[in-house]
């Protein structure tokens, strides 16, 4: 398994973080971190999410947190987030552009898929990792329905994750869960309630623990 995935799937939870801005990225990391968070996606869609990326990748420089992209649609950007410092990147669909780019600069991507037949599309293609999505709509069983026959393929549950169900998850196969609405509520972060986010993290993290 690739170091990077391995570290993931060490930290158990990924959290994405949607909506933060450059300026408050590594604040919120650092609440992430201390609650035990150590791999986090930066998602675009914000006009300076390239600048988050590169500002919280820095940040963590040397350290025990690995920093990754998520929303990646197209190889272009697959290609720009790994210049700005992105270490893994992640995919709410699958796309053979994205998982061909990735491959050829070594960076390990992780494409969302909700069936069985397009996680071993999207693994056979290059795959590192599939990101079972949107988790909420399918719940535990399905994704121990994918994994059942596809025990070989790595699976990250995301969309609706959180303490309640993530356990679940766990025990049905995941080998780690992407987290954003859980850990980063909008009114924590309109509030920079950090201490809340470190909160969040550490149930998060103690749950995925448990489940293990």
């Amino acid at each position: 398994m690739n170091e990077t995935v391995s570290r993931m799937c060490e930290s158990g939870v990924v959290a994405v973080l949607r909506g933060v801005d450059a300026s408050d990225v590594q604040m919120v990391g650092d609440a992430l971190r201390d609650g035990g968070v150590t791999a986090m996606e930066v998602t675009m869609g914000n006009d300076d999410s390239l600048a988050a990326i590169e500002a919280l990748a820095e940040h963590y420089r040397g350290e025990d947190v690995v920093v990754g992209a998520g929303t990646v649609l197209d190889s272009e950007t697959a290609r720009q987030v790994q210049l700005a410092g992105a270490s893994f990147v992640v995919s709410p669909t699958f796309d053979e552009g994205v998982v061909e780019t990735c491959n050829r600069y070594g960076v390990p991507v992780a494409p969302g898929v909700a069936t069985p037949t397009e996680a071993l599309t999207a693994y056979e293609a290059g795959a590192d990792l599939c990101k079972v999505f949107p988790a909420s709509s399918y719940g535990p069983g399905h994704l121990s329905s994918i994994k059942g026959p596809l025990p070989q393929i790595p699976l990250m549950p995301t969309g609706g994750v959180g303490p309640d169900n993530a356990g679940a998850y766990v025990e049905a196969g995941a080998e780690m869960v992407g987290a954003g609405g859980s850990l980063v509520p909008d009114d924590a972060l309109e509030r920079e309630d950090y201490d809340e986010m470190t909160a969040r993290a550490e149930e998060l993290v103690g749950a995925v623990e448990d489940a293990r």
